[in-house]
């Protein structure tokens, strides 16, 4: 018989056991960060209605970027983006909700494109969000900034500092409403400025879709900073303002990472004000390992009740597989998870070392137990290192007569006789 494939699919993620427990553990305390500032964890369905996905009626446009399938009348697609399947949420639930609501989703994403290096087509992503009704302070933009970078810090032993990066989308209508640009040159310049650190010919493309004239200006953005146009207009004026207040409210809550850059511009054409993106100190190759900002109008298609947010996304496994598989993160600490391993020589001591392991397991200490009783010691001894197991517990005849416990340290092989008292202080005790 010819044997399946082992490999995964293309764009699909499997971890080492290794690299899952660093994988689990950085996702843990960035949830804790967020459950300390109040946001709620919703585990929302995986599959939606493709309508709720997108607006367009012709799937082969986006069929590269959705897994769409359709059962019997009904049309679904998997889930790409936390922020649409929340939008549904909350205008569902809005009656059931206390406003501003704040809540955060750690979930499996799936997006058709092509795979590679550090994009999946199946990833899990942390996204973070606070929703209003009819009004949303600005205020809220830098308790989501503030909160992602304190999440960020809880894993600062693994992925090094962080530096936030602030935009502001409404900057940037205001100036080009002040140039008298048209909406086909206004989100021509979007586009051209979003990919500008990509681009070698970034003012050409400027001088080619909005003149050169405008091309100065708007360069001049990136030159002499975006004051030297305060009482231009008092739409510049107004984003102005909010830019150096947004800095000033970081500042108040101890965010000293941050800095405004106006080429962030994010892709997402729903925001509206405040974007934002972080990036790694350490290892700026990886590009941004997060990012967000304002929309006000994503949830119009789901309540007549105007439903404003201000929210960040992680692409947690694009950042953390990107780093183990670059041997950037020391998982030393991963790799000796079995505090002990139990050995029993012969069948008939096996139950008197299920309640030993019983009574281990109750102290909340990680134990193996190898329950091929008759295998030789040998045998059983390499089980134990092999799973790296901190010490081994052999338990024999002579154990169970007298309740006293072989304990050997498999790094040092000192061997030891200990009651189960003392076994357990021993093992408790953190290395």
């Amino acid at each position: 018989m010819e044997l399946k494939p082992t490999k995964t699919l293309s764009g699909f993620i499997e971890l080492l056991p290794a690299q899952q427990r660093c994988f689990d553990e950085c996702a843990a305390r960035m949830q804790r960060v967020l459950k300390t500032a109040g946001f709620a964890h919703l585990d929302l369905p995986a599959i939606e209605r493709a309508e709720v996905l997108t607006d367009k009626d012709n799937w082969d446009e986006i069929e590269t970027q959705m897994f769409l399938f359709q059962k019997g009348d009904t049309k679904m697609g998997l889930r790409y983006d936390g922020t649409v399947g929340l939008s549904r949420y909350v205008a569902g639930h809005i009656n059931d909700l206390n406003f501003p609501f704040r809540a955060y989703q750690f979930a499996r994403n799936y997006r058709g494109e092509r795979p590679q290096r550090g994009r999946y087509r199946e990833f899990y992503q942390m996204d973070l969000d606070i929703m209003g009704i009819d009004t949303l302070s600005e205020n809220y933009d830098a308790e989501i900034v503030a909160t992602l970078a304190r999440a960020y810090e809880s894993i600062a032993e693994f992925i090094g500092p962080v530096n936030v990066r602030i935009g502001n989308r409404r900057f940037w209508n205001a100036m080009f409403a002040y140039l008298g640009m048209d909406d086909a040159q206004s989100r021509a310049a979007f586009v051209l400025i979003d990919k500008k650190d990509k681009m070698s010919d970034f003012y050409d493309g400027l001088v080619e879709t909005v003149g050169q004239k405008n091309a100065d200006k708007i360069n001049n953005v990136f030159s002499n900073g975006y004051r030297s146009f305060a009482g231009a207009s008092d739409a510049l004026d107004s984003a102005i303002s909010e830019i150096d207040s947004f800095v000033q409210m970081l500042d108040a809550m101890g965010i000293r990472n941050a800095q405004i850059d106006l080429g962030i511009m994010r892709g997402h054409a729903y925001y509206t004000g405040i974007v934002f993106e972080f990036f790694l100190d350490n290892f700026p190759e990886l590009g941004a390992i997060g990012g967000g900002g304002r929309y006000e109008d994503l949830a119009s298609k789901f309540s007549k009740t105007k439903i404003i947010g201000v929210g960040a996304a992680v692409g947690f496994s694009r950042l953390m597989v990107a780093l183990m598989d670059d041997n950037k993160i020391d998982l030393s600490q991963f790799s000796r998870p079995i505090r002990a391993a139990v050995l029993v020589m012969g069948n008939e001591n096996v139950a008197y070392a299920m309640r030993v392991l019983s009574e281990l397991r109750d102290a909340g200490i990680t134990t193996v137990p190898y329950l091929d009783a008759n295998k030789k010691f040998k045998n059983q001894i390499e089980f134990a290192d092999k799973i790296k197991a901190d010490y081994s517990i052999i338990i024999g005849e002579n154990e169970v007569k007298t309740n006293v416990l072989s304990v050997k340290n498999m790094q040092s092989g000192d061997q030891m006789g200990m009651d189960l008292a003392d076994v357990k202080k021993l093992l408790c005790t953190v290395q």
